[in-house]
């Protein structure tokens, strides 16, 4: 009768387990990968109230075939179309006033490069964070919503630009609005309403949609998380496999 072929020891056992923890690791966070492309907002003065302020957009690309044309902004309460001009963007862009925000277009980018465009606003309002929903739109008709906020704690896949403000300096005031800021604010409530639904209504688009399935939407703690559990299973598992092959051995003895 042939001899049997010795048994694995503890310490082998247990660094085969944890070199299977070890590549399920790996694996999960190469899943979880970076985030998708984004849009984003600073500001060289975030503070509310403050007056002269230079806000600075970037609209990460995501099409390796066609090129950002066209950003539409839509503007947080408390500031008006009227208190905002272009500062920079790309060669050609042009800023236009819409009813509740404004769009910068021009000619089309090269595929892969990221829109970067500023406004000066006249003042930024009394709040704690404003929200800049952003819509871009590429030389193929594709178009990314950048518009959706938090809810119940989930981040979403596809977030709005948030500026978050420190609070406003002592003796700080609202300035006057300006003519055409009252003017626009004149506008009809439903006119403001159109447009903002405008910018909502319309279903992601298939490629921006295909992006963040991709993301499955769990957050990365969630994916370690998961897999530490794994881990420690796997080496449990290991462990009383171990002591059930020292107790037979024993027992035969």
């Amino acid at each position: 009768m042939e001899p049997l072929p010795p048994r694995p020891s503890v310490l082998t056992t247990a660094r085969r387990a944890a070199l299977v923890g070890a590549t399920v690791l790996t694996a999960a966070l190469a899943l979880a990968g970076p985030a998708s492309a984004h849009a984003e907002v600073e500001a060289d003065t975030p503070r509310a109230l403050a007056t002269g302020v230079t806000l600075t957009f970037v609209s990460e690309a995501e099409s390796d075939s066609a090129g950002f044309t066209e950003l539409r902004v839509v503007l947080p309460e408390g500031i008006s179309p009227g208190d905002v001009s272009l500062d920079d963007a790309p060669e050609g862009w042009k800023l236009t006033a819409a009813g509740n925000g404004y769009t910068v277009a021009g000619p089309a980018l090269k595929p892969g490069v990221d829109a970067e465009h500023s406004i000066k606003v006249k003042q930024l309002p009394n709040a704690r964070e404003l929200v800049f929903k952003t819509v871009e739109t590429y030389s193929d008709g594709e178009i990314s919503r950048w518009i959706e906020l938090p809810t119940g704690g989930k981040e979403p896949e596809q977030p709005a630009p948030v500026l978050k403000l420190k609070a406003a300096a002592a003796g700080a005031a609202s300035l006057a609005p300006s003519p055409s800021a009252s003017a626009s604010a004149g506008a009809s409530t439903a006119a403001r309403a159109s447009a903002r639904a405008d910018v909502t209504r319309s279903p992601i688009p298939s490629a921006v949609q295909a992006a963040g399935d991709d993301d499955s939407g769990m957050p990365t703690g969630a994916v370690v998380g998961g897999v530490a559990a794994v881990v420690v299973a796997v080496g449990g598992g290991a462990w009383w496999l171990a002591g059930r092959r020292r107790r037979s051995a024993a027992a035969q003895s």
